[in-house]
């Protein structure tokens, strides 16, 4: 049975990509061992798309407001690389890493796995 979803970010800013989940998203943790926190992620989904060109693989962290989101991302210095657009499927921007990676943020449209 599975139990959960393990995700990893690899970054040559670990510590600041760490810092920005703890301090500006402020996720709980636990010490994963040799100081390196593994955080709690808030309620998970996973869908799976079809594509003609090499499978790849994405990140995006949902809300229920994502103006809201993004003016209390501001508020502590942090960018989105993109305006706000309807997707049909949700609204949805990028979230500027301190690594200078980015990951989606959006406020979904359509009913959520974790909605149950």
């Amino acid at each position: 049975m599975i139990t959960g979803i393990h995700a990893i970010l690899f970054s040559k800013a670990a510590e600041r990509v760490r810092a920005f989940f703890d301090d500006v998203l402020e996720l709980k943790s636990v010490d994963g061992g040799g100081g390196r926190p593994i955080f709690a992620a808030p309620p998970a989904e996973l869908a799976v798309h079809p594509t003609d060109e090499k499978g790849r693989h994405e990140l995006f962290l949902t809300c229920d407001d994502i103006q809201a989101m993004v003016d209390k991302l501001k508020s502590k210095g942090i960018e989105c690389s993109q305006p706000i657009t309807d997707q049909g499927w949700g609204l949805l921007t990028r979230v500027k890493l301190p690594d200078g990676e980015e990951i989606g943020l959006y406020q979904p449209k359509h009913p959520t796995a974790f909605d149950r």
